[in-house]
């Protein structure tokens, strides 16, 4: 388990920060960060607020811990590393009951200091970038939120796509029963993605695009897609019914039911390429895996 809860025992009335810092020995951001997500808890199981003074007993901490399942990066250098992560794998820790993401296989390999660059939905596979230290990380960091990088995806979509295709859509928050869901809207920020078709499957009624995504929206490439009707195969949460959506997000949905909703056990989108420029040098990285 990466969070486990440790207790430590309070000899004398203390502001819970200065307790976290000075005897559990954690920085004032993961200090804060863990009473904010309701991680720091008394001997009753309740939250602790900040600025709250602990007298006596002890405090529980969930303290996170990363292991391995021996994922190695794809590409690794001093400042940093690509990893080509597996569809079903998180990138990170949504709540405390996940047991493995890849950000336990960045800290256990590369340290605390490790952190990602940007992220992919959990069902996404490929390419995932990641700094190795906090000049790295400030750089790297940077380049992606001034759009300097080229990233490139494969993807799976229904019906024929014949001609390349620039999707240029804003995209909102959905105002419907899923949340998570994004949409198309006026009112939405300006959204652009360029679709490139590489093979038609006549027998599946199934097109193999290339998407380059030019902004860089939440679920931007599955929005896009879907609004032109050509939905992403095995996409649990666009084009398909809001209530079937809501079973497979609270997991009440077995693998045949998202199967036969979906069509396919995955969402068939794959981070293929990444190019960008670090240290006045150029990187070009192309996942290896097989992804049909």
């Amino acid at each position: 388990m990466p969070y486990i809860l440790k207790k430590f025992d309070i000899t004398s009335s203390v502001k819970i920060e200065d307790f976290l810092l000075e005897t559990v020995e954690l920085d004032s951001k993961t200090a804060n960060s863990l009473l904010s997500k309701g991680k720091i808890l008394d001997q009753k199981n309740r939250r602790l607020q900040k600025n709250q003074t602990i007298k006596n007993g002890y405090i529980q901490v969930n303290v996170y811990e990363a292991i391995t399942k021996g994922l190695e990066p794809l590409f690794d250098s001093f400042h940093f590393a690509i990893f080509d992560k597996p569809s079903g794998l998180k990138v990170h820790p949504s709540n405390i009951d996940d047991e493995y993401t890849l950000l336990d296989e960045i800290q256990f390999q590369f340290g605390k200091e490790a952190s990602l660059v940007h992220r992919i939905d959990a069902e996404t596979s490929g390419l995932v970038l990641v700094s190795k230290n906090p000049y790295s990380q400030m750089v790297l960091k940077n380049m992606f939120e001034e759009k300097k990088y080229k990233k490139t995806y494969l993807a799976y979509v229904e019906n024929e796509i014949k001609e390349e295709i620039e999707i240029d859509s804003p995209i909102a928050s959905s105002n419907g029963l899923i949340k998570l869901k994004m949409q198309i809207s006026e009112e939405g920020k300006n959204s652009l993605t360029n679709i490139k078709p590489i093979s038609f499957d006549k027998e599946t009624n199934l097109t193999l695009v290339q998407a380059l995504p030019i902004t860089g929206r939440q679920h931007q490439i599955r929005v896009h897609l879907d609004s032109i009707g050509h939905r992403i195969i095995g996409d649990p949460i666009y084009g398909i019914d809001e209530k079937l959506c809501d079973m497979f997000l609270k997991k009440k949905m077995s693998e045949e039911q998202r199967i036969e909703v979906s069509g396919k056990d995955r969402l068939m989108l794959h981070a293929y390429s990444l190019e960008f420029t670090f240290l006045n040098t150029k990187y070009s990285i192309v996942s290896k895996q097989e992804f049909k």
